[in-house]
């Protein structure tokens, strides 16, 4: 695959600098930026191979490992998806979206930590909540979700995509129950108003706790009744969960997690051009029949868009519930297993699937240290030249 002609640590290198002069920055994401553009570079050190046969030889940098990273993650990803290939059920897959209003989205960029979790977790509770009531399902869902806070144009919109096997457990574990609808999993409209009921409720009680940080244009909310009419207006605004057309079989579930999970705001086969101070990239306008566009932004504005996307240290943007919870999965697979006669090793990977060699050959297409200039040697490290400091 060939390299991409402008990569986002390109514009981070020639512009970084001159950004983060004018602009105070939280830690995190100066440490994102730096990690950006050092990654693959002599900063970070590396090694020099040499092949055994052609006697070719090449320098390979060593990477940053940032999860915001555009060119890190291939592997992470590649074994996570191994691991949920080996959990995937033989039942159609449902996909879910949460989305909140602007004016939440708002609130959340100063309260990024609390407000996300929160997102999380009343839409989990919601999902796990419906599918119980014997009215819709009446029984334990499983999922995973996913975090994602943009938009194809960059502006902040965040969203939990959730991944749903088409049915769960009944209540005592005796059998399996298959979703009772084609089209959707559980009715949006219930999960809609359940969820903004509740997330509702939650930001009230932050705020009665002054948990919330409120600035700049959101300041006027430190005042309870202004604070009060703002929830009115949210409860008054369209909370969007999106159930959308099942994938289809397991195969189709994992397709899409390869596009979904370990991404960042944009990938480098998006950026267009930097030139006279300005930030060319791809976008689809999903309003629009998706149809695709070029959107020039000054750079500054562009890396601001870049940074709204940047997670607080340590936050879990993958997350799992119902019978995929971490802390009882292997009981429950093993359980859905007896249920669905398949065998317990069929959703239990074994750890020796999990290599990384076996891993780098399947994204790399050829076998660890192989030569990539005659493809018959094998390289061999040479010198290991150190960091620069």
């Amino acid at each position: 695959m060939n390299r991409p002609t402008l990569e986002l640590a390109d514009i981070f290198r020639q512009h970084g600098a001159a950004y983060r002069q004018r602009h105070r920055l939280p830690r995190h994401h100066l440490r994102v930026m730096r990690a950006i553009e050092i990654c693959r570079t002599a900063t970070l050190g590396g090694h020099v191979e040499q092949c055994n046969s052609s006697g070719q030889s090449c320098i390979s940098y060593h990477s940053c490992r940032n999860r915001h990273c555009l060119k890190c993650g291939s592997l992470a990803r590649a074994r996570w998806l191994q691991q949920r290939q080996a959990e995937l059920l033989p039942v159609p897959y449902f996909h879910v979206v949460f989305t909140v209003p602007q004016a939440i989205a708002e609130l959340a960029l100063q309260s990024q930590r609390l407000l996300y979790d929160l997102l999380f977790r009343l839409s989990t509770t919601a999902l796990l909540t419906i599918a119980r009531d014997p009215l819709h399902l009446g029984a334990e869902v499983g999922f995973f979700g996913i975090l994602h806070t943009w938009g194809q144009n960059l502006l902040h919109h965040p969203h939990v995509h959730y991944v749903v096997p088409g049915g769960g457990l009944a209540p005592d574990h005796d059998r399996w129950i298959p979703s009772r609808r084609r089209n959707f999993l559980l009715p949006v409209r219930v999960l809609s108003t359940y969820f903004r009921h509740h997330f509702l409720l939650a930001l009230d009680k932050l705020h009665t706790q002054g948990k919330l940080t409120l600035t700049g244009t959101l300041s006027h909310l430190h005042d309870p009744a202004r604070f009060a009419r703002y929830l009115d207006d949210c409860r008054r605004r369209p909370w969007v969960v999106n159930a959308k057309p099942p994938f289809g079989g397991p195969q189709q579930a994992l397709e899409y997690l390869r596009q979904y999970t370990h991404r960042a705001a944009i990938s480098n086969r998006r950026l267009v051009s930097l030139d006279s101070g300005t930030v060319t990239f791809r976008w689809k306008d999903y309003r629009h029949g998706q149809t695709g566009q070029l959107m020039t932004l000054a750079v500054d504005e562009f890396i601001r868009r870049f940074l709204l996307h940047v997670l607080p240290d340590g936050f879990q943007r993958i997350r799992f519930g119902g019978f995929l919870a971490n802390r009882h999965r292997r009981t429950k697979l093993a359980r859905l297993a007896q249920l669905l006669s398949l065998a317990v090793t069929d959703l239990l990977p074994p750890p020796s699937a999990l290599t990384a060699s076996a891993l780098l050959a399947h994204l790399t297409g050829q076998a660890e240290h192989q030569c990539p200039f005659c493809q018959q040697g094998r390289l061999v490290r040479v010198q290991t030249p150190s960091p620069i400091r």
